[in-house]
């Protein structure tokens, strides 16, 4: 009996992410991940500077690097890259459902969803701040959506590592299961009816998922009619608008709780 459609292409999904590997570069980025119990790391290429700045890192994950003359550097990135002489290939992490970041030992959890953010330097700030105001996780859709690359992974300077970064099928279901674990969800919005201290208030002990869309689309007509309250950040005067990683880390910096 022939397979259905979508059953073969779930399939091939799958096995290509499999297959899938990322190169990370750039000295902090590199050896955040050669330190990480939980990548698996396949490949190393340095520079014999870079490999000298590394030698406690290199030795703790075990590898054995491949020297590279910093003249001619091999390792298939981007001739571009700021690579510092430094690159890993890994395979990407998995952080695995929801539910496992999600509900956690911190009383206050909260988490971030971006719904179309595609820019990988945007997000990866976006994990930083994450990490140093205390958020469960960041999630965003598998499809148009900041994949794990090298650039996110600079630009996080080592979040990544840390920061459970998810990419889930559906955003609007996600923020429905949420819901159910007992989130209050927020949208971010400049039209938005209330300010989010507002929005908060009352509600201070209550998990809170904040979401944010893409710089110029915004939200999603989907996530805009799935979240609790669309709530905005005022500006001063009442005109001008954040980049979407400034006002990631102002909303996480607003709903700590007090």
């Amino acid at each position: 009996m022939k397979k259905p459609k979508w059953v073969v292409e779930k399939e091939q999904a799958k096995k290509a992410a499999r297959a899938e590997t990322v190169w990370l570069f750039g000295l902090h980025a590199v050896r955040d991940a050669l330190v990480n119990p939980r990548r698996e790391k396949l490949r190393l290429i340095v520079t014999p500077n870079a490999q000298a700045k590394l030698a406690e890192a290199i030795a703790e994950a075990g590898m054995e690097p491949e020297l590279a003359d910093p003249r001619k550097f091999t390792a298939p990135i981007d001739p571009a890259s700021v690579h510092q002489g430094a690159a890993l290939e890994v395979k990407p992490l998995d952080w695995g459902q929801l539910v496992d970041v999600c509900i956690g030992e911190t009383s206050n959890p909260r988490v971030l969803l971006l719904d179309r953010v595609t820019d990988p330097h945007n997000v990866g700030a976006i994990l930083r701040s994450a990490e140093v105001l205390g958020a469960s996780a960041v999630i965003a859709p598998r499809h148009h959506s900041a994949p794990e690359t090298g650039a996110l992974a600079k630009t996080a300077s080592g979040a990544l590592e840390r920061q459970p970064y998810l990419r889930v099928r559906n955003l609007a279901d996600a923020i429905v299961e949420l819901k159910n674990m007992g989130y209050l969800t927020l949208g971010l919005d400049g039209e938005g009816e209330v300010t989010l201290e507002e929005a908060l208030e009352g509600h201070r002990d209550r998990p809170v998922a904040l979401v944010l869309g893409a710089e110029g689309p915004g939200l999603r007509e989907r996530t805009r009619e799935t979240v609790d309250r669309l709530v905005r950040i005022d500006a001063a005067g009442g005109f001008g608008s954040l980049n979407v990683s400034n006002a990631a880390a102002i909303a996480l910096y607003a709903s700590q709780r007090g």
